[in-house]
Protein backbone atom coordinates (compact mmCIF):
# COMPACT_ATOMS: atom_id res chain seq x y z
CA UNK A 1 0.00 0.00 0.00
CA UNK A 2 1.07 3.59 -0.63
CA UNK A 3 0.68 5.89 2.37
CA UNK A 4 1.30 9.63 2.12
CA UNK A 5 1.08 11.60 5.36
CA UNK A 6 1.23 15.39 5.79
CA UNK A 7 3.53 15.61 2.75
CA UNK A 8 4.78 19.16 2.24
CA UNK A 9 7.12 20.54 -0.39
CA UNK A 10 8.22 24.15 -0.63
CA UNK A 11 10.51 25.87 -3.09
CA UNK A 12 11.36 29.12 -1.37
CA UNK A 13 8.05 30.81 -0.67
CA UNK A 14 6.17 28.63 -3.13
CA UNK A 15 4.18 25.80 -1.54
CA UNK A 16 3.75 22.95 -4.03
CA UNK A 17 2.36 20.37 -1.57
CA UNK A 18 0.54 21.47 1.56
CA UNK A 19 0.31 18.68 4.18
CA UNK A 20 -1.05 16.23 1.60
CA UNK A 21 -2.34 12.96 3.09
CA UNK A 22 -3.81 10.04 1.14
CA UNK A 23 -3.69 6.28 0.75
CA UNK A 24 -3.58 4.09 -2.35
CA UNK A 25 -4.93 0.59 -1.76
CA UNK A 26 -4.22 -2.66 -3.61
CA UNK A 27 -6.75 -4.41 -5.80
CA UNK A 28 -7.97 -1.37 -7.70
CA UNK A 29 -6.81 1.22 -10.21
CA UNK A 30 -6.47 4.59 -8.48
CA UNK A 31 -6.43 7.74 -10.58
CA UNK A 32 -4.47 10.78 -9.40
CA UNK A 33 -6.05 13.89 -10.90
CA UNK A 34 -5.54 17.62 -10.59
CA UNK A 35 -5.08 20.78 -12.67
CA UNK A 36 -1.65 21.61 -14.02
CA UNK A 37 0.47 22.82 -11.14
CA UNK A 38 -1.63 20.99 -8.55
CA UNK A 39 1.34 18.93 -7.34
CA UNK A 40 0.71 15.54 -8.99
CA UNK A 41 4.17 15.06 -10.49
CA UNK A 42 5.85 16.37 -7.35
CA UNK A 43 3.91 13.85 -5.29
CA UNK A 44 5.05 10.97 -7.51
CA UNK A 45 8.67 12.14 -7.53
CA UNK A 46 8.77 12.36 -3.75
CA UNK A 47 7.12 8.95 -3.47
CA UNK A 48 9.86 7.46 -5.67
CA UNK A 49 12.75 9.10 -3.84
CA UNK A 50 13.53 11.60 -6.61
CA UNK A 51 13.29 14.52 -4.22
CA UNK A 52 13.24 15.31 -0.53
CA UNK A 53 10.05 16.57 1.12
CA UNK A 54 10.11 19.67 3.28
CA UNK A 55 8.17 17.62 5.82
CA UNK A 56 5.88 14.60 5.97
CA UNK A 57 6.31 11.12 4.55
CA UNK A 58 5.58 9.11 1.41
CA UNK A 59 5.86 5.38 2.11
CA UNK A 60 5.47 2.13 0.20
CA UNK A 61 4.45 -0.72 2.49
CA UNK A 62 5.59 1.41 5.42
CA UNK A 63 9.07 2.22 4.04
CA UNK A 64 10.57 5.05 1.97
CA UNK A 65 11.46 4.07 -1.58
CA UNK A 66 15.15 4.81 -0.96
CA UNK A 67 15.27 2.06 1.68
CA UNK A 68 14.02 -0.64 -0.68
CA UNK A 69 16.63 -3.20 -1.74
CA UNK A 70 16.34 -4.09 -5.43
CA UNK A 71 13.37 -1.75 -5.76
CA UNK A 72 12.12 -3.05 -9.12
CA UNK A 73 10.94 -6.18 -7.29
CA UNK A 74 8.71 -4.00 -5.09
CA UNK A 75 7.80 -0.97 -7.19
CA UNK A 76 7.52 -0.40 -10.94
CA UNK A 77 7.24 3.16 -12.22
CA UNK A 78 6.98 5.17 -15.43
CA UNK A 79 7.41 8.93 -15.04
CA UNK A 80 9.04 9.98 -18.33
CA UNK A 81 9.00 7.65 -21.31
CA UNK A 82 11.59 9.75 -23.17
CA UNK A 83 14.26 9.44 -20.44
CA UNK A 84 16.07 6.52 -22.12
CA UNK A 85 19.38 6.93 -23.99
CA UNK A 86 18.55 6.83 -27.68
CA UNK A 87 21.63 4.80 -28.55
CA UNK A 88 20.42 1.76 -26.62
CA UNK A 89 18.15 -0.85 -28.09
CA UNK A 90 14.95 -1.64 -26.22
CA UNK A 91 16.34 -5.01 -25.20
CA UNK A 92 19.66 -3.54 -23.95
CA UNK A 93 17.83 -0.95 -21.86
CA UNK A 94 15.71 -3.59 -20.12
CA UNK A 95 18.63 -6.00 -19.79
CA UNK A 96 20.67 -3.38 -17.92
CA UNK A 97 17.80 -2.76 -15.51
CA UNK A 98 17.34 -6.49 -15.06
CA UNK A 99 20.99 -7.13 -14.23
CA UNK A 100 21.04 -4.31 -11.68
CA UNK A 101 18.06 -5.86 -9.90
CA UNK A 102 18.92 -9.54 -10.15
CA UNK A 103 16.26 -10.31 -12.75
CA UNK A 104 16.77 -13.10 -15.30
CA UNK A 105 16.92 -12.67 -19.08
CA UNK A 106 13.71 -14.65 -19.58
CA UNK A 107 11.75 -11.94 -17.78
CA UNK A 108 13.11 -9.31 -20.16
CA UNK A 109 11.80 -11.27 -23.13
CA UNK A 110 8.46 -11.82 -21.39
CA UNK A 111 7.76 -8.13 -20.75
CA UNK A 112 8.83 -7.14 -24.26
CA UNK A 113 6.29 -9.63 -25.57
CA UNK A 114 3.63 -8.40 -23.15
CA UNK A 115 3.90 -4.77 -24.23
CA UNK A 116 4.06 -5.60 -27.94
CA UNK A 117 7.70 -4.68 -28.54
CA UNK A 118 9.22 -8.11 -29.18
CA UNK A 119 9.59 -7.30 -32.88
CA UNK A 120 11.26 -3.94 -32.18
CA UNK A 121 13.49 -5.07 -29.30
CA UNK A 122 16.73 -4.85 -31.35
CA UNK A 123 15.99 -1.38 -32.70
CA UNK A 124 17.59 1.67 -31.11
CA UNK A 125 15.28 3.67 -28.85
CA UNK A 126 16.07 6.84 -30.85
CA UNK A 127 13.97 5.35 -33.65
CA UNK A 128 10.98 4.59 -31.46
CA UNK A 129 7.79 6.63 -31.66
CA UNK A 130 6.47 8.19 -28.45
CA UNK A 131 3.91 5.40 -28.18
CA UNK A 132 6.66 2.78 -28.47
CA UNK A 133 8.69 4.57 -25.79
CA UNK A 134 5.64 4.50 -23.54
CA UNK A 135 5.37 0.75 -24.06
CA UNK A 136 9.08 0.36 -23.28
CA UNK A 137 8.61 2.34 -20.07
CA UNK A 138 5.70 0.14 -19.09
CA UNK A 139 7.85 -2.93 -19.79
CA UNK A 140 10.51 -1.53 -17.44
CA UNK A 141 7.87 -0.96 -14.76
CA UNK A 142 6.69 -4.57 -15.09
CA UNK A 143 10.20 -6.04 -15.20
CA UNK A 144 10.47 -7.04 -11.53
CA UNK A 145 6.87 -8.29 -11.33
CA UNK A 146 6.21 -5.71 -8.57
CA UNK A 147 3.20 -5.40 -6.28
CA UNK A 148 3.12 -1.60 -6.60
CA UNK A 149 2.95 0.23 -9.94
CA UNK A 150 3.06 4.00 -10.50
CA UNK A 151 2.44 5.65 -13.87
CA UNK A 152 2.51 9.33 -14.88
CA UNK A 153 0.65 10.11 -18.12
CA UNK A 154 1.13 6.59 -19.53
CA UNK A 155 -1.29 7.09 -22.44
CA UNK A 156 0.70 9.91 -24.08
CA UNK A 157 1.50 8.97 -27.65
CA UNK A 158 -0.63 5.83 -27.70
CA UNK A 159 -3.17 5.30 -30.48
CA UNK A 160 -6.73 4.07 -29.85
CA UNK A 161 -5.65 0.43 -29.78
CA UNK A 162 -2.82 1.26 -27.41
CA UNK A 163 -5.11 3.14 -25.04
CA UNK A 164 -7.50 0.20 -24.94
CA UNK A 165 -4.58 -2.15 -24.31
CA UNK A 166 -3.25 -0.09 -21.42
CA UNK A 167 -6.71 0.15 -19.87
CA UNK A 168 -7.07 -3.63 -19.90
CA UNK A 169 -3.52 -4.02 -18.57
CA UNK A 170 -4.16 -1.76 -15.58
CA UNK A 171 -7.39 -3.56 -14.79
CA UNK A 172 -5.68 -6.93 -14.94
CA UNK A 173 -2.84 -5.79 -12.70
CA UNK A 174 -5.32 -4.49 -10.14
CA UNK A 175 -7.37 -7.70 -10.34
CA UNK A 176 -4.19 -9.59 -9.42
CA UNK A 177 -4.14 -7.67 -6.15
CA UNK A 178 -1.50 -5.09 -7.07
CA UNK A 179 -1.55 -1.41 -6.13
CA UNK A 180 -1.91 0.64 -9.33
CA UNK A 181 -1.62 4.44 -9.23
CA UNK A 182 -2.10 6.36 -12.50
CA UNK A 183 -1.77 10.12 -12.95
CA UNK A 184 -3.35 11.37 -16.17
CA UNK A 185 -4.88 14.39 -17.89
CA UNK A 186 -7.00 12.17 -20.15
CA UNK A 187 -10.14 12.37 -18.02
CA UNK A 188 -12.38 10.56 -20.49
CA UNK A 189 -10.07 7.55 -20.35
CA UNK A 190 -9.67 7.71 -16.58
CA UNK A 191 -13.46 7.49 -16.25
CA UNK A 192 -13.29 4.09 -17.95
CA UNK A 193 -10.10 2.93 -16.23
CA UNK A 194 -9.94 4.11 -12.62
CA UNK A 195 -11.95 2.47 -9.84
CA UNK A 196 -11.03 5.18 -7.34
CA UNK A 197 -9.98 8.82 -7.62
CA UNK A 198 -7.70 11.06 -5.62
CA UNK A 199 -8.01 14.70 -6.70
CA UNK A 200 -5.53 17.31 -5.58
CA UNK A 201 -5.67 21.05 -6.15
CA UNK A 202 -3.02 23.55 -5.09
CA UNK A 203 -1.19 20.82 -3.21
CA UNK A 204 -4.13 19.68 -1.13
CA UNK A 205 -6.41 16.66 -1.36
CA UNK A 206 -9.90 17.82 -2.40
CA UNK A 207 -11.54 14.47 -3.22
CA UNK A 208 -11.05 10.83 -2.26
CA UNK A 209 -13.86 8.72 -3.71
CA UNK A 210 -14.84 5.94 -6.07
CA UNK A 211 -15.14 7.10 -9.68
CA UNK A 212 -18.90 6.51 -9.85
CA UNK A 213 -19.44 8.25 -6.51
CA UNK A 214 -17.31 11.21 -7.56
CA UNK A 215 -19.30 11.85 -10.72
CA UNK A 216 -22.68 11.15 -9.12
CA UNK A 217 -22.26 13.66 -6.31
CA UNK A 218 -21.15 16.48 -8.57
CA UNK A 219 -23.27 19.60 -8.40
CA UNK A 220 -22.86 19.95 -12.16
CA UNK A 221 -25.41 17.30 -13.20
CA UNK A 222 -27.09 18.61 -16.37
CA UNK A 223 -30.76 18.01 -17.15
CA UNK A 224 -32.32 17.68 -20.61
CA UNK A 225 -35.68 19.46 -20.76
CA UNK A 226 -37.99 19.23 -23.75
CA UNK A 227 -40.91 21.67 -23.88
CA UNK A 228 -43.19 23.32 -26.47
CA UNK A 229 -42.27 26.69 -24.91
CA UNK A 230 -38.45 26.71 -24.64
CA UNK A 231 -38.06 30.50 -24.67
CA UNK A 232 -40.56 31.02 -21.86
CA UNK A 233 -39.08 28.20 -19.77
CA UNK A 234 -35.57 29.51 -20.36
CA UNK A 235 -36.50 32.91 -18.90
CA UNK A 236 -38.00 31.25 -15.83
CA UNK A 237 -34.95 29.07 -15.29
CA UNK A 238 -32.50 31.95 -15.74
CA UNK A 239 -34.36 33.95 -13.10
CA UNK A 240 -33.94 30.96 -10.75
CA UNK A 241 -30.16 30.99 -11.29
CA UNK A 242 -29.80 28.20 -13.84
CA UNK A 243 -27.64 28.12 -16.95
CA UNK A 244 -29.20 26.81 -20.14
CA UNK A 245 -28.02 25.64 -23.55
CA UNK A 246 -30.45 25.32 -26.47
CA UNK A 247 -30.69 21.89 -28.08
CA UNK A 248 -32.48 20.47 -31.14
CA UNK A 249 -36.23 19.76 -31.13
CA UNK A 250 -37.17 22.58 -28.72
CA UNK A 251 -35.06 21.24 -25.89
CA UNK A 252 -32.75 22.83 -23.34
CA UNK A 253 -29.84 21.49 -21.34
CA UNK A 254 -30.08 22.99 -17.87
CA UNK A 255 -27.21 23.34 -15.40
CA UNK A 256 -27.45 24.36 -11.76
CA UNK A 257 -30.96 23.17 -10.84
CA UNK A 258 -32.18 19.75 -9.76
CA UNK A 259 -34.83 17.89 -11.74
CA UNK A 260 -37.51 18.43 -9.10
CA UNK A 261 -36.86 22.18 -8.98
CA UNK A 262 -37.12 22.49 -12.77
CA UNK A 263 -40.44 20.59 -12.76
CA UNK A 264 -41.84 22.73 -9.93
CA UNK A 265 -40.92 25.96 -11.74
CA UNK A 266 -42.51 24.79 -14.98
CA UNK A 267 -45.71 23.80 -13.16
CA UNK A 268 -45.87 27.10 -11.26
CA UNK A 269 -45.70 29.03 -14.54
CA UNK A 270 -48.09 26.78 -16.44
CA UNK A 271 -45.46 25.52 -18.87
CA UNK A 272 -45.77 22.02 -20.33
CA UNK A 273 -42.83 19.61 -20.02
CA UNK A 274 -42.51 16.73 -22.48
CA UNK A 275 -39.18 15.39 -21.19
CA UNK A 276 -37.12 15.93 -18.03
CA UNK A 277 -34.06 13.68 -18.04
CA UNK A 278 -30.90 13.97 -15.91
CA UNK A 279 -27.81 13.36 -18.02
CA UNK A 280 -24.98 11.33 -16.47
CA UNK A 281 -22.18 13.62 -15.44
CA UNK A 282 -18.85 12.93 -17.10
CA UNK A 283 -15.67 12.80 -15.07
CA UNK A 284 -14.50 15.90 -16.92
CA UNK A 285 -17.59 17.87 -15.87
CA UNK A 286 -17.31 16.75 -12.26
CA UNK A 287 -13.58 17.50 -12.20
CA UNK A 288 -14.05 21.02 -13.57
CA UNK A 289 -16.91 21.71 -11.17
CA UNK A 290 -14.67 20.74 -8.26
CA UNK A 291 -11.38 22.37 -9.24
CA UNK A 292 -12.22 25.44 -11.35
CA UNK A 293 -13.81 27.48 -8.50
CA UNK A 294 -10.73 26.79 -6.38
CA UNK A 295 -8.49 28.45 -8.93
CA UNK A 296 -7.35 25.51 -11.07
CA UNK A 297 -5.49 26.54 -14.23
CA UNK A 298 -5.02 24.95 -17.61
Amino acid sequence: MITITALTKRYGRTVVLDRLSMEVHPGRVTGLLGPNGAGKSTTLRLLLGLGTPTSGTALIDGRPYRELRRPLHRVGALLDATAVPGGLTGRHHLAALARANGIGRARTDAVLEEVGLAGAARRRVAGYSLGMKQRLGIAAALLGDPAVLVFDEPANGLDAEGIRWIRLLFRRLAAEGRTVLVSSHVLSEMQHTADHLLVIDRGRLVADAGTAEFTARSAAVPVLVRTPAPDELRRVLLEAGARTTPEADRALTVHGLEVSRIGDLALAHGLAIHELTPRPTSLEEAFIALTAPAGGKD
